[in-house]
Order: C-alpha cells, then structure tokens, then sequence
C-alpha cells in the first residue's frame, strides 16, 4: 500500500468533521489502537481492518485505507435511548447548560466554537456525538446508564450541595488520616505539607483557579493533590521516598492516571524548589498559561 492511498488519522479526523482527539478516541473505543509510551499504536483488531504505519517529517504514524470504514461498535446504544445534557438534566433537577458545565467538568465533553464535543473520557462511557439538523452545532447524546456514574453523582451532589457522609474508602485512607492538614496556604486551603503550600501559593498567586484533594471523576476511590479545571490537569507531589506503603500508593496512583490517560504533572521537592521555571513550562504542555 503506497503513501498516496493512506490517510493519517488526522487527515481523517478533518474528512469526517471531526477533532483530532474524537477520532483517536472513537478508534480507541473500537479497540483499533492504544496508547504505548505515550505513542498511538495499532492493535491486531486496526490492521486487520488496514491500518499501517508510515514514516514522515515527525516519525512514525499510523495510517488507514482511502476508502475506510469504521466497523459498528458490538455494544453500541440504542440512539433512542441515548440521553440529550437536557434530559439528563431533567433526571438530576438541573438546567442543560448547568449539567453540560458539569460533564465539562469532569473532563468527558469540551467547548467548541459552537457546542459541546466529546471527548475522549467521553467516549470511553458511551457519549456520542450529535449535530443539530438545522443550526449545525454539535451536542454529546449520553447512554442512561450515565446517570448512575459514581462520579457523576458525586459532583451533581457537590454541586446542589448536598453534605454526604464518609465513606469507609475515605476512613481507610491511613495517608490522608495519618497527615493532617495543618499548613494554611494564601487562599484558605488547609494542605497537608510545607511543599504543598507552595505549591498552592504559587498557583494562587500565577491567578490559576485550583482545586485542593479534589476526588478523580473515575468509579475508584482516589483524590489528587491538585485539580485544574484549565487544561484539566491533575498535579501530584511525591514526598517521603523512603516510606515503602507511600511508594506503593504512589505506583498505585500512577496505574490510575495511565489507565483513564490523565494530564498529569509530577513534583519532587527538587522541583518545588524551583516553581516559577518548572511549572509554567509543564503546564503549557497542557495550555494552562501561567502570569
């Protein structure tokens, strides 16, 4: 198959009227590739179908035939079933553009120019994406069984402000329970060590709106150290090397952020020490724009 008879994954993305991130995520959901060291790779289920790679100007990518089509998914949803940001609404007594915020969010749809995309978080849980018929903007349909989404619950209820006890999970939690947060940062956050009040401080000062020990939107019982919304980037401090049970929570962790394919920003105590050159480089990889 020469060069001239393949189109690389975004050219297809541009073809079919989509964003580079749904067509990699709809192939994703269709088990055609994965993701291995941070490169796309085909599976034997995306050759099978003609996908190959070929070598450009940045290396190598993955390709699909001119005329190619994308297989149904077995288990895809009925499309009358599928439920629109208003009638999930409906369903948790908030208006559409409230519940669309909230999806937004937790990082499973986006802004367009116009509307709301999916993304690849999405996906992964069933949204599709829809069109209006008339005005062309696009809207994400969602499966029902969404509305029964642990994390999706969870924010809903944060949201209306519904003061729900502690789980076991959080009980059991002997590193949050062991660690107090003792440390007041600038903005009124309690944090739970002198490398994460700077840290705090330093995002409270750059005018970056963040979140502290804020729950990760998955179905595990796991928080992060911080959560920005802007770029939806999780930021983690890794301190006490030498404690065995923190270093297998830590690899813990890391499994989870791979597995649901997080924007994730690491820090040592070297980096802390180094903040205004370290982290606005790093959160630029994710659009975050610091000062």
């Amino acid at each position: 198959m020469t060069d001239e008879k393949c189109l690389s994954t975004t050219r297809l993305a541009k073809l079919r009227g989509l964003s580079q991130e749904q067509m990699f995520g709809q192939l994703k959901a269709l088990g055609l590739i994965e993701k291995q060291d941070d490169k796309w790779q085909l599976t034997d289920s995306g050759t099978a179908v003609g996908g190959v790679y070929l070598t450009g100007k940045y290396g190598q990518y993955v390709a699909w035939p001119e005329d190619f089509q994308m297989p149904n998914l077995t288990s895809k949803p009925d499309v009358s079933k599928l439920l629109t940001a208003t009638v999930l609404g409906q369903q948790f007594e908030l208006s559409a553009n409230k519940m669309n915020y909230i999806l937004s969010e937790l990082g499973w749809i986006k802004k367009g120019l116009k509307g709301w995309l999916v993304t690849e978080q999405g996906l992964a849980l069933g949204a599709e994406q829809g069109e209006d018929s008339r005005s062309g903007i696009p809207y994400v349909r969602w499966p029902e069984k969404i509305n029964r989404n642990r994390a999706l619950k969870d924010n809903v209820d944060n949201i209306k402000g519904v003061d729900k006890p502690k789980t076991d999970a959080d009980k059991m939690d002997s590193f949050r329970h062991k660690f107090e947060a003792t440390h007041r940062s600038t903005d009124g956050h309690f944090v739970r060590s002198k490398a994460e009040m700077l840290i705090d401080n330093w995002l409270y000062m750059a005018e970056i709106v963040h979140a502290y020990e804020r729950k990760l939107p998955i179905e595990e019982e796991m928080y992060c150290d911080f959560y920005i919304p802007t770029g939806k980037v999780y930021i983690e401090f890794w301190g006490y090397e030498n404690d065995a049970k923190y270093l297998a929570r830590k690899q813990e962790k890391l499994a989870i952020y791979r597995k649901y394919n997080f924007n994730l920003i690491e820090l040592t105590d070297k980096d802390v020490l180094n903040l205004d050159d370290i982290l606005p480089r790093l959160l630029l990889k994710f659009g975050v724009q610091a000062y």
